[in-house]
């Protein structure tokens, strides 16, 4: 079941801040860079954050979340995260695909992932986006940038 995170709640805060920590700790590994900044985010900073959330659960448990942002009629998914219990449950697809068709005015959604995170750098392949570039965010680190055309 996919429904809208309320931020201001301070439990689906916590929940929110638990799955992502475990998700994006498995993103660093695969990139070998800890610096993510979802793994330095705080109560405080998600509280604050002015992003879009939707959490997948499955029997009552919060097992993927999806943010994102509209900007100049583009889609900007910031994060998405899934409970390593969850991994390869078609979760993540599920969530993109969920806020692409919500916000069925949008022209292009845009993404980013480590370029070393096969599993999401698959994800997005297959869910229709196209790489658009590799930006290095220190030192022999990269994120891949991909975008999909919606409309």
């Amino acid at each position: 079941m996919i429904k809208k995170l309320d931020l201001k709640d301070i439990e689906t805060v916590k929940c929110i801040l638990e799955l992502q920590i475990a998700s994006y700790k498995i993103e660093a590994e695969l990139m070998g860079y800890y610096e993510i900044p979802p793994l330095k985010d705080t109560v405080d900073s998600l509280e604050a954050c002015d992003e879009v959330f939707y959490g997948y659960s499955v029997n009552g448990l919060l097992a993927g979340i999806i943010s994102y942002k509209i900007s100049k009629n583009v889609l900007d998914i910031h994060r998405v995260a899934i409970n390593p219990t969850y991994f390869r449950m078609g979760i993540a697809g599920k969530l993109i695909n969920y806020v692409e068709e919500l916000e069925y005015s949008i022209n292009k959604a845009i993404v980013c992932t480590g370029k070393e995170n096969l599993p999401a750098v698959n994800l997005y392949l297959k869910n229709g986006y196209t790489k658009k570039k590799d930006i290095e965010v220190s030192r022999g680190i990269y994120l891949t940038e991909f975008e999909k055309k919606l409309r």
